[in-house]
């Protein structure tokens, strides 16, 4: 297990990785449908801390997989056998979300959490046995998440009741904390556009997620009403504030501003959290807003109209703060995005005169009109490329 290079050319997502993410499509349906049925059920406050909790133990999972493999995917048998067994992992943890969500049980999922560590570990130490110049940084990685590791399950296990919330707060900044303590031995060799792609698969994966809430929604509609206009509007604007969403997010490529700015790979990385968690929840409130059009949820208008404009508002704002930190000039204004953020966060006020599809609609224009926008703006600014003197050059 040698690190392979920064610099490796046409270096992509393998099918080993494709398939490493499918096991969290699972995880990440769980955690939004739990999400969901809390709001349906009234329960929307009480509901947002465990799935962040689950959410974050889902995120870091996949993020801590995702670094060691730009650096160090030998593809051997290995290498296979142990992926194998995080994906085993992040099936047990998706088990085990309902009893999180519903009586904040986190047994199920910390033992997920804890067969990941295991599979995790495992390869850190192969890396540092057979990867000599990078010894010291495979050797922290596997120290420090074995230790966190034995504090998330005295999280699980002993832990009082009062102390569970901050433990959990203390034990994710360790988790935060560790690579930025083994890093400093000696940096991996991460791959730039590696990264930037597998960070982009996921963000397609949890939008998808998104459309298939919404379908669950749709289904669950039907059960208690026949097709109606506010049912057909929520349905059909929650697509495109989906589709203007990813649009947004592809509008900056991220692979040669991380090229550039390796030591801005920490924010940026854990900067998305929060953009992925915002994904996740929308796709909750997409669902709860397409059930209520169909009075299958007792959830107020409001709460439905914030479950859906809350998450926009905070992946608008994040979009623009972990583009910032990889390109010298970001494509899209902050000033026309933050405005965009605050006319999301006010629609919901206008529910008692248009309605939750009303208030859906409008967000969904707002996102169309932040692109539209955005694409003016850059097609003036920026001039046509010259092929004649790009020709055979790297974009």
């Amino acid at each position: 297990m040698r690190a392979r290079p920064i610099d490796e050319p046409n270096r992509v997502s393998s099918q080993l990785e494709l398939l490493f993410d499918l096991t969290f499509v699972v995880a990440v349906a769980a955690v939004t449908a739990q999400l969901a049925h809390q709001i349906i059920q009234g329960h929307a406050l009480d509901g947002i801390v465990p799935f962040l909790q689950v959410f974050f133990a889902i995120w870091w999972a996949w993020m801590n997989f995702t670094w060691f493999a730009s650096s160090y995917d030998t593809d051997d048998v290995g290498y296979r056998v142990l992926t194998m067994v995080q994906m085993a992992g992040v099936l047990v943890l998706a088990a085990g979300v309902p009893a999180a969500a519903e009586h904040a049980d986190f047994g199920f999922v910390t033992l997920g959490y804890v067969i990941m560590r295991i599979g995790l570990v495992v390869l850190w130490l192969r890396a540092g046995l057979e990867d000599p110049a990078r010894r010291r940084t495979a050797l922290r990685y596997a120290v420090g998440i074995s230790v966190v590791t034995v504090g998330w399950l005295y999280h699980s296990v002993l832990a009082p009741v009062s102390a569970e919330l901050p433990l959990f707060v203390l034990l994710a900044l360790l988790e935060l904390a560790v690579p930025l303590w083994a890093e400093r031995a000696e940096p991996t060799t991460w791959h730039p556009h590696h990264i930037a792609e597998r960070y982009g698969l996921f963000t397609i994966i949890l939008l998808g997620e998104s459309v298939l809430a919404v379908s669950r929604g749709v289904a669950a509609a039907l059960k208690t009403s026949e097709i109606s206009s506010p049912f057909v509007v929520i349905a059909v604007s929650g697509l495109v504030v989906l589709f203007s969403l990813w649009w947004l997010y592809f509008l900056v490529e991220a692979g040669e501003g991380l090229s550039g700015r390796r030591d801005r790979s920490y924010l940026w990385g854990y900067g998305h959290y929060g953009i992925f968690a915002a994904l996740a929840a929308l796709g909750a409130g997409l669902e709860v807003a397409v059930e209520q059009s169909g009075h299958g949820s007792i959830a107020g208008p409001f709460t439905v109209g914030y479950a859906v404009a809350i998450p926009v508002g905070v992946f608008l704002m994040l979009l623009w703060m972990v583009h910032a930190l990889v390109v010298a000039e970001s494509v899209i204004h902050p000033v026309l995005l933050s405005l965009c953020a605050v006319v999301v966060g006010v629609l919901p006020l206008a529910v008692p005169w248009i309605g939750v599809h009303g208030v859906v609609a409008a967000i969904a224009v707002s996102c169309v009109l932040l692109v539209a926008v955005t694409i003016a703006v850059n097609h003036v600014r920026v001039p046509a490329p010259d092929f004649g003197t790009v020709r055979g050059r790297r974009r």
